[in-house]
């Protein structure tokens, strides 16, 4: 049952990272609300799905980070809420330190914060891209 989740979320991640270059571009509004809207729910939709990633793992047994910190309380949504935390934390920035990736979570937190840092870079691209197009069509 584990793997069914693991790889639906992995399949709406990728999916979701697709649809920044198959999405339509508003004509001659390269910089406009919905292409902002576009890119902070591909970024929630990533900071959840790898949050999920973390929970599913953490309760499951694969420990995939520790806390620097006493938690007094247990359970799913305090698993839930430090995995999303951690995902934030490392898809925004590099973290705080105050939770840790170890073993298979390293590996799945470096992933997620190359996607955090190319994602802008991906969305600028594909502005210019499109603004190329348009410019040389005329």
């Amino acid at each position: 049952m584990m793997m069914e989740w693991l790889i639906l979320i992995v399949a709406i991640l990728v999916l979701s990272i697709v649809s920044v270059w198959t999405s339509q571009v508003s004509e001659h509004k390269y910089v406009s609300l919905e292409n902002l809207i576009v890119l902070i729910s591909l970024y929630l939709t990533m900071m959840i799905g790898f949050g999920l990633i973390y929970t599913i793992l953490e309760i499951n047994g694969y420990n995939v980070f520790v806390k620097n910190y006493n938690d007094i309380a247990g359970g799913f949504f305090s698993v839930l809420q430090d995995s999303l935390y951690f995902s934030a934390t490392t898809l925004l920035s590099v973290g705080y330190g105050d939770v840790i990736p170890i073993g298979a979570g390293r590996w799945l937190a470096v992933v997620e914060a190359l996607l955090g840092y190319i994602m802008p870079a991906a969305f600028v691209a594909r502005v210019v891209i499109d603004w190329e197009k348009e410019h040389m069509i005329r």
